[in-house]
């Protein structure tokens, strides 16, 4: 399969309302889309990097400069039949695993649509639907976040996720676990704790968490691997893990117990198989984490996340979550079992609104083969 076209979207999407973790704070989704072209048909991916470099060191215009100045010009016109022959084309690029990932994402529609098959039978996925759940921005009382967190639930969602950051984080995960003792919970710190700070982390271990995700820094393994013992509830590693091999590391030195996968923080979807099979052979749980996507990432997570090692709700919610109105021409809609559907058609399975693109489009720029 050779690319023919590739053409980028820088955009803007408005979130519903604001959503504030332990270090940042977003009010809008801002990302690059990739669109691919080749033999007459277009693939669609995203790219999950934000404005700032708060979660990661690639932002949406670093990734629009990796695209543009090397992982573009390595793959036109190159003939790409298989995930294996992209990730050699663009091994020289070091480093910048979100820009990879939305390129080989569209690259993966295409693969997808060209065998007439969805992406989720592509993968080796199976069902008709996922487990999700819905993560929870820091509210600025207690009070204020039981009244959302009884919204969520009274929507369906039967997993809610905290974020949390010292300050914020035993008293107001026990609130919510007194006003619903059966609810699945977990909480999320996004490396706001220290491993001096371990005690603020083991006055939440009666509450019967799911896990707590990544409390220490964002690229630690180490301290983790000294953080988990000291605690009943299992570790989560999110930002930790960037590829199989940190992966390994991490569960090799105890560093923690799951392991959140999202394809965009991995270089894709060819490295997250890898990660969820890693981990399936060992018995140890992976969950689909979330960059709140628009409906194009949404319906890529949704396809890995119907694979068999995914034994936890993910953080795909419905678009309606997030978005007063996605891209896409089918929003995923909530049923009533927390579950979102796996879309069946050819590819992703979704169809990429035009005009709704175009409305949310800040700059557009289309790279052709010579």
């Amino acid at each position: 399969m050779k690319i023919e076209e590739i053409e980028l979207f820088h955009i803007c999407l408005p979130y519903v309302a604001p959503f504030q973790t332990s270090r940042w704070t977003e009010y809008d989704h801002e990302c690059v889309i990739v669109c691919a072209r080749a033999e007459g048909l277009t693939g669609w991916g995203e790219c999950c990097a934000t404005r700032d470099c708060a979660y990661s060191y690639e932002t949406v215009k670093t990734n629009w400069l990796i695209l543009e100045d090397f992982l573009i010009p390595a793959v036109l016109g190159a003939d790409l039949p298989d995930p294996p022959a992209f990730e050699t084309a663009v091994d020289f690029v070091n480093g910048h695993p979100m820009a990879k990932a939305g390129l080989q994402m569209a690259l993966w529609d295409l693969w997808a649509q060209r065998a007439g098959v969805s992406l989720q039978k592509l993968l080796g996925g199976s069902g008709d639907r996922v487990r999700v759940g819905v993560s929870v921005g820091i509210q600025p009382t207690t009070q204020k976040l039981l009244e959302v967190v009884a919204g969520y639930l009274a929507e369906g969602y039967q997993r809610i996720k905290l974020k949390i950051k010292p300050g914020r984080d035993a008293d107001d995960a026990a609130a919510v676990r007194r006003a619903r003792p059966s609810l699945l919970l977990q909480v999320d710190a996004n490396s706001a704790y220290r491993l001096d700070q371990a005690d603020r982390l083991k006055a939440m271990d009666d509450l019967g968490l799911l896990l707590i995700e990544q409390p220490l820094a964002h690229d630690d393994i180490i301290d983790h691997a000294k953080l988990q013992p000291q605690l009943r509830t299992a570790v989560c590693l999110d930002e930790s893990i960037t590829s199989a091999t940190h992966a390994r590391w991490a569960l090799e030195l105890g560093a923690c117990r799951i392991i959140n996968i999202k394809p965009g923080r991995v270089s894709g979807m060819a490295e997250a198989v890898r990660i969820h099979d890693y981990c399936r052979a060992r018995s140890v749980p992976v969950w689909m984490g979330g960059m709140l996507e628009t409906g194009i990432g949404r319906a890529a997570n949704v396809a890995v996340a119907s694979l068999p090692g995914f034994t936890l709700p993910g953080d795909i919610s419905a678009s309606a979550r997030y978005y007063a109105e996605d891209i896409i021409a089918q929003p995923f809609v909530l049923n009533p079992d927390s579950t979102l559907n796996v879309p069946t058609g050819p590819g992703l399975g979704v169809e990429v609104r035009q005009d709704l693109l175009a409305k949310v489009t800040l700059r557009q720029q289309t790279f052709k083969r010579p």
